[in-house]
């Protein structure tokens, strides 16, 4: 599909594609009769939500945030609170996770506003270290030994075994995250968020409210990262702080969308969908420990190779021909 095509279809009509594609997708899988396709694939698309994610910070307006983990985990620990306090619906769940980790999200925009460049990258890296601190002497969320959340065998009212209907959850908010990284790019928001990018300092010279949209930015970076670790709890069974806070999480959100490209929507999911699956594979076959080792690899040869990602190499071979 031409880039001229992609743009000429309408935001609705996009929205509908992007959720028929997400039928078919949870139809074949559930089809296929394995479940570990469903553990494997909540895993990935948890990773396509998360680099969505970080693109519309770190890849539309070029602010790079070493804090996924921290916006990640708050969604995850928001859930164990509740669950501990008075057990919510998930999609409720989700959504006071999105609450929250917008909210700290916006508090973090508003007080590292005039940061830029490596100094603001430091700052989102600090944010996570505080966040964990403060859960690891959390007793009531479980603190440094961690807290169970025992999830029920299916669903009551989809009658569905409880990861299908996690991976069913997952695929929605995939959906959601992608639609909206989409409607943002193509918007004036998104063209304010590019001139952000390109060159601040002549963007708020010709009068792009700067300050402003990089507060929309966090904040909706960051609730889109909080509403992808409101089920994890009930995935993992057992949330304890290394695992909420893990390393992987802040470096395969940068590193998909780097591989596959910063620019547009398509990217992180290329880049998510393949590194993901890459990472599935390896652990089946060899082993989870040089998950991050191959991510790291990939990065480095993307940058020297194809520094613009996957989108980027592929346009330039097509203006080519």
């Amino acid at each position: 599909m031409s880039p001229s095509i992609r743009s000429a279809i309408p935001n609705w009509a996009f929205v509908l594609i992007c959720f028929a594609v997400a039928v078919v997708v949870f139809v074949l899988v559930r089809a296929d009769g394995n479940d570990y396709r469903f553990f494997a694939g909540y895993t990935v698309l948890q990773f396509v939500v998360l680099a969505t994610a970080w693109n519309i910070l770190g890849g539309y307006t070029g602010y790079v945030n070493f804090g996924t983990a921290a916006f990640f985990a708050l969604g995850a620990y928001s859930t164990v609170f509740f669950h501990k306090s008075f057990p919510l619906p998930i999609p409720v769940l989700i959504a006071i996770a999105a609450v929250v980790s917008g909210l700290v999200g916006l508090g973090m925009g508003y007080l590292t506003i005039r940061l830029r460049g490596a100094f603001f990258a430091i700052a989102t890296l600090a944010l996570a270290v505080v966040l964990q601190t403060l859960v690891v002497n959390w007793n009531y969320v479980g603190g440094a030994r961690g807290a169970y959340v025992i999830r029920p065998q299916e669903t009551e009212m989809l009658q569905l075994p409880y990861i299908q209907y996690l991976f069913l959850i997952m695929l929605t908010l995939a959906v959601i995250a992608i639609a909206t990284a989409r409607i943002v790019e193509r918007s004036k928001l998104g063209f304010g968020f590019a001139a952000i990018r390109d060159d601040e300092l002549a963007a708020e010279a010709s009068g792009v409210p700067t300050l402003k949209l990089k507060l929309v930015a966090t904040t909706l970076s960051g609730a889109l990262m909080g509403m992808a670790g409101a089920p994890f709890p009930y995935y993992i069974g057992y949330l304890q702080p290394s695992s909420a806070f893990g390393l992987e999480y802040a470096v395969n959100s940068i590193a998909m969308p780097m591989i596959g490209g910063t620019t547009s929507w398509v990217g992180p999911l290329i880049g998510a969908v393949l590194v993901g699956q890459l990472q599935q594979e390896l652990n089946v076959r060899i082993s989870s420990a040089v998950n991050l080792l191959i991510v790291g690899l990939l990065l480095v040869a993307f940058v020297i190779i194809a520094p613009n990602g996957l989108i980027g190499l592929w346009q330039r071979l097509f203006r080519k021909r």
